[in-house]
């Protein structure tokens, strides 16, 4: 594998062994991976911090990584999840605004933001494949914003399930990476309120509890319902 762009080691840093997701080779997420060093990061690590300098781009090769913020009274606000072949980090200024941490052990391409940028700026279809990436990620962020202003709790759950069986391509059966205190700080719900919900849901038939975090969107007409 290429590598163009070597991140300086750390103790929250650590390469990863084989056996890792095969690389993509085509288009913007692809020359990530081929530009970039894979590393490895254990559940929780943090990945960057807020006020860092935003000196990098990344890619979820496996795991999952959440996007947060400590507010001034103790509490966390998750601000978005990133999940396999999702890319993060992209910042407007020159400093990270929240902090990423593992939501589970992850293995995570890291590239050099200038790196991409200087790539986008000799070639077209990159710089449109990036600027498609910025409006998703603005798309997701005002998505969240409405749910977080306008939604009930089961209506923000049943929101949440569907978009994460979206973005994993997971059918009707998935597992969720994160755990429900996650999901309460991405929803600005308690955990208990989100357990409740789930269960409500259940008894609705509209999902089925496998476990915890295996989840059956049983009745997808429910839940599009209450997603509006």
């Amino acid at each position: 594998m290429l590598m163009q762009s070597v991140v300086p080691a750390t103790s929250r840093r650590q390469p990863t062994t084989a056996g890792q997701r095969p690389l993509e080779v085509h288009g913007l997420f692809g020359s990530i991976e081929l530009m970039g060093a894979r590393m490895s990061y254990s559940r929780n690590a943090e990945i960057y911090g807020d006020d860092e300098p935003a000196e990098y781009l990344y890619k979820v090769l496996s795991g999952a990584v959440r996007i947060c913020k400590l507010l001034d009274d103790g509490r966390r606000q998750i601000t978005a999840f990133h999940l396999l072949g999702e890319i993060f980090g992209l910042e407007v200024g020159n400093a990270h605004r929240f902090t990423a941490e593992a939501i589970v052990d992850s293995s995570i391409v890291v590239v050099k933001r200038s790196t991409v940028v200087a790539l986008a700026a000799r070639d077209g279809d990159m710089a449109r494949q990036l600027w498609a990436h910025t409006a998703r990620d603005l798309q997701q962020m005002q998505e969240h914003m409405l749910l977080l202003g306008c939604l009930s709790a089961k209506e923000r759950v049943a929101a949440f399930l569907l978009q994460i069986a979206k973005r994993m391509s997971a059918g009707n059966e998935f597992e969720l990476p994160m755990a429900r205190q996650d999901i309460a700080d991405y929803l600005g719900l308690t955990i208990e309120t989100v357990s409740r919900t789930m269960t409500q849901l259940e008894h609705d038939d509209a999902i089925g509890l496998l476990t915890s975090r295996r989840i059956v969107l049983r009745d997808r007409a429910v839940l599009n319902r209450l997603n509006g």
